[in-house]
């Protein structure tokens, strides 16, 4: 287990300083339910979890089904208890489900609350109500301090490589800055794809790690086969930026977009614009167009996330063991 007195109890006593990047469509209950029981944090976005007409209302559904397989993991093994889990809320105005969705987790008592896409002052007053933490997505030193200004109890430094909506900056860069004023909860997030990225983050200044790609690449991950597949058999220089899909910059798999019959190397615009040429409609983002991480070569096959998380372990022991050896 691992301790850091800086950190709030929530993120204290994880296996790993490691928690699991939420994932667009990709994460699901299953996926989550076995990062936690792995020892690591693990995370969906509130948007996955997506309403049929007549039908229950689905973040209940999978909070409810969450919250009862870790406590029935921790009365099986009160030795070795779950790690807890974070509910990613997007608190962009466009977001029509937010309130209703940030109601429903402070009801559930959501105990690690991960923001992106503009900070809200109330979407954390609502964390802090329930006795959950807020911890808050940023790319660059700006964003870093008006999310602390806004309530924010930690930051997400997300870095350059990072699949999905990454940003542009080095992480040697970004830590360093937020650091200069800002002592609370750091992660990283950025290619962090193995233990040696992991025990990397720590020297650098974060508390954790963000761990998103890997995850893709395993049995519970809600990803069409050929998805991960793409991940075990690609690298970095599978991986491209593009503003085409979403209007912002964001990483995805090149295969993927030849997939929809696209030529990745001559995207319309390349980032400039957002709008396919002939007024055709663009392929959906993350649903046929694949997010991955630069740090996709670690991945080298499918299996359970709770492999992930074991080679995560032996790799981040093996680094820290020659780091100390090349200091002594």
């Amino acid at each position: 287990m691992l301790k850091d007195r800086r950190l709030p109890a929530v993120l204290q006593n994880l296996r790993l300083p490691a928690v699991a990047a939420p994932l667009f469509i990709v994460s699901c209950p299953e996926l989550v339910v076995a990062q936690c029981t792995s020892g690591i944090v693990g995370s969906f976005p509130a948007l996955n979890a997506r309403d049929e007409p007549g039908g229950p209302v689905m973040l209940e559904v999978w909070l409810q089904k969450i919250t009862e397989a870790l406590d029935r993991h921790n009365q099986a093994n009160p030795d070795r208890p779950a790690a807890p889990f974070a509910v990613n809320q997007i608190v962009h105005r466009s977001n029509e489900r937010l309130a209703r969705d940030v109601e429903i987790c402070a009801r559930w008592k959501v105990p690690i609350w991960i923001t992106s896409m503009g900070a809200r002052v109330e979407v954390n007053d609502a964390a802090h109500s329930c006795g959950g933490i807020a911890l808050h997505d940023v790319i660059n030193n700006t964003y870093a301090r008006k999310a602390v200004d806004k309530g924010a109890d930690g930051l997400i430094a997300v870095c350059a490589g990072a699949g999905g909506h990454g940003g542009p900056q080095s992480p040697f860069a970004l830590v360093r800055e937020i650091r200069e004023w800002f002592d609370g909860p750091l992660l990283l997030g950025g290619a962090v794809s193995t233990g040696e990225a992991l025990l990397a983050a720590k020297v650098l200044g974060a508390d954790l790690g963000y761990v998103g790609s890997p995850f893709v690449a395993t049995d519970e991950a809600n990803a069409e086969q050929d998805y991960k597949d793409m991940m075990v058999s690609g690298g970095a220089e599978d991986v491209m930026t593009s503003k085409l899909f979403t209007g912002h910059p964001a990483n995805y798999l090149k295969e993927s977009i030849r997939k929809v019959g696209l030529d990745p190397e001559a995207l319309p615009g390349s980032w400039e614009v957002s709008v396919m040429p002939d007024d055709s409609e663009l392929p959906k983002a993350w649903r046929e167009i694949w997010g991955a991480g630069q740090g996709i070569g670690s991945i080298k096959s499918v299996g359970p996330a709770s492999e992930v998380v074991d080679r995560l372990e032996t790799e981040f022991r093996a680094a820290l063991a020659r780091l100390r050896a090349d200091l002594m």
